[in-house]
């Protein structure tokens, strides 16, 4: 039987996955700029979870962990904001562009003694030296271990596509870069979300 093909409309996109909370199948390994020692690419290992609302807000939570086996939490990040839909995305039938722009929370948790000192190891205006377990607020401000700039907030250039109960966004690219500009977005798809069962 061949493949039917994904013909979702924009609106049936947001429907589909608003009010559910979407969580990573297991530890996701994704390329990352190494922004102490540029030019190099190591291997982010993390867990997410999304919820989106009605009025186009979307709240994420990950983990990023040393580890493959999600076994030494590094540190916790929480994000919230808003959803731009920009339109279809040539990656899919039925995939479309989304930004997600980090207008109210970007909370950044050290949960390990070594990103703690990673983080005091360059001082920056306006945030207090890290600690374990204690959150702080980043939004608009400069955090040079994730590339965030002073005065900035933060927008992720990505994309989604859903098929069956499995929630699809952008695969980073294989260099590194960040979703930071539009010209950034990715054009794969990530393994994929799954719908959270209670």
């Amino acid at each position: 039987m061949p493949f039917k093909q994904n013909s979702m409309t924009q609106a049936e996109v947001k429907q589909i996955i608003t009010g559910s909370e979407w969580e990573s199948i297991a530890v996701e390994l994704r390329p990352s700029k190494d922004r102490q020692n540029p030019g190099n690419i190591q291997p982010l290992y993390m867990y997410r979870t999304f919820t989106f609302t009605q009025d186009d807000t979307f709240t994420c939570a990950a983990v990023n962990y040393a580890d493959a086996g999600g076994k030494v939490p590094l540190v916790s990040i929480a994000i919230k904001g808003h959803n731009v839909w920009q339109g279809p995305h040539p990656v899919k039938e039925g995939a479309y562009s989304l930004d997600y722009v980090a207008d109210e929370l970007y909370e950044i948790t050290p949960l390990h003694a070594g990103f703690a000192a990673a983080a005091n190891s360059i001082p920056v205006d306006g945030l207090s030296k890290w600690e374990v377990n204690v959150p702080q607020d980043v939004k608009g401000k400069a955090f040079p271990l994730f590339g965030l700039i002073e005065g900035q907030i933060y927008v992720d250039y990505d994309l989604v596509y859903v098929l069956n109960d499995l929630l699809f966004m952008g695969s980073k690219h294989v260099d590194g870069r960040a979703f930071d500009t539009a010209a950034n977005r990715p054009t794969n798809l990530q393994v994929p979300l799954r719908k959270k069962t209670t």
